[in-house]
């Protein structure tokens, strides 16, 4: 009778067969394997855990306040439809926000404009382009709360701004602050001077990608510095002001730091996101100040609904 060995059941084996290992190893070749496919999904999970657990359900928790009567304190939340976005669009006092939004609206024209100026220039061969760059730049990385204090300074009564305009005649300079009908003008130019460093930046980061032969085909044309702005800048940039656009109405709606720290929302200074934190927070109505917020997220996707249609993503061809 003949003795069967491992050696003889390996050796029997056809020809070209490659033997599969068996037992402990073949388990942890098989684990490593699954967990080389699980890798990449394990550390999407934390981020998409921590994006629905920060973001999507206070979202919705959010949505479901604004049906409610909800005071922030009591354990019960009484369901009562859409009273509280009637309410948004009935109140005098919430109605009023709305135009203080349009002083930033304005204003963010005025700092795109701006922007888009000093971008341009200083995308060419400028003396101490760099210098100009930086000092542009550096107020947006300024705290917003610095920045608001620093001008509360600026426009009290006898200070910086008075005194500067003495010495050009002005005896009787307006109150900045505590005029209604100036104060929003003078918290809209400080936005301006707060946030045109950030457009500054997009559009000049935009304006550098483009091609560096269009230019010079342009300048042997005969054409002017700006002949190629409208011919070249100003269509190469297109996405990135329909971006801007977008964010100046965003920002025009959600301005908080510098009238808060500045006027605290008086003499009619009072913003839609002011108007919100006192709702929830002073006058302890959770429910409406969830509508409102509710409402402001739907305006912001509106407009960028707008001027998705307005400015679709289309290639630009400048060739």
């Amino acid at each position: 009778m003949a003795i069967t060995t491992p050696e003889t059941v390996v050796g029997s084996a056809p020809e070209g067969r490659i033997e599969r290992p068996s037992g402990p190893a073949s388990s942890r070749a098989a684990r490593g394997k699954m967990m080389r496919r699980l890798t990449p999904y394990l550390f999407i999970a934390v981020a998409v855990g921590l994006l629905l657990l920060l973001t999507y359900w206070p979202a919705v928790n959010l949505i479901w306040y604004s049906f409610t009567d909800w005071d922030g304190l009591d354990l019960e939340k009484n369901f009562i439809g859409f009273d509280n976005y009637v309410q948004v669009f009935t109140d005098p006092r919430i109605l009023q926000v709305f135009g203080v939004s349009l002083y930033y609206f304005a204003a963010s024209f005025v700092q795109m404009g701006l922007a888009l100026y000093f971008a341009t220039i200083l995308s060419f061969s400028t003396r101490f382009q760099n210098l100009f760059r930086g000092i542009l730049f550096f107020p947006y990385l300024i705290n917003g709360v610095a920045i608001g204090f620093v001008f509360l300074y600026l426009f009290q009564p006898g200070g910086t701004l008075d005194t500067m305009l003495s010495w050009f005649g002005v005896a009787e300079p307006p109150q900045w602050l505590g005029d209604p009908d100036i104060a929003n003008w003078s918290l809209a130019g400080t936005s301006v001077w707060r946030y045109m460093g950030m457009n500054f930046v997009l559009f000049l980061g935009a304006i550098q990608s483009l091609p560096s032969e269009l230019y010079e085909a342009a300048e042997l044309d005969g054409a002017s510095k700006w002949q190629q702005f409208w011919a070249i800048v100003f269509p190469g940039i297109r996405r990135v002001i329909g971006l801007s656009f977008i964010l100046a109405v965003a920002g025009s709606l959600s301005v908080f730091e510098i009238p808060f720290i500045m006027t605290g929302g008086a003499n009619g200074t009072s913003t839609f996101v002011i108007q919100t934190i006192q709702s929830a927070f002073n006058f302890r109505q959770v429910g409406l100040a969830s509508a409102m917020a509710v409402v402001l997220l739907l305006i912001v996707l509106a407009v960028t609904w707008i001027q998705r249609r307005l400015f679709p993503d289309e290639k630009v061809d400048l060739t």
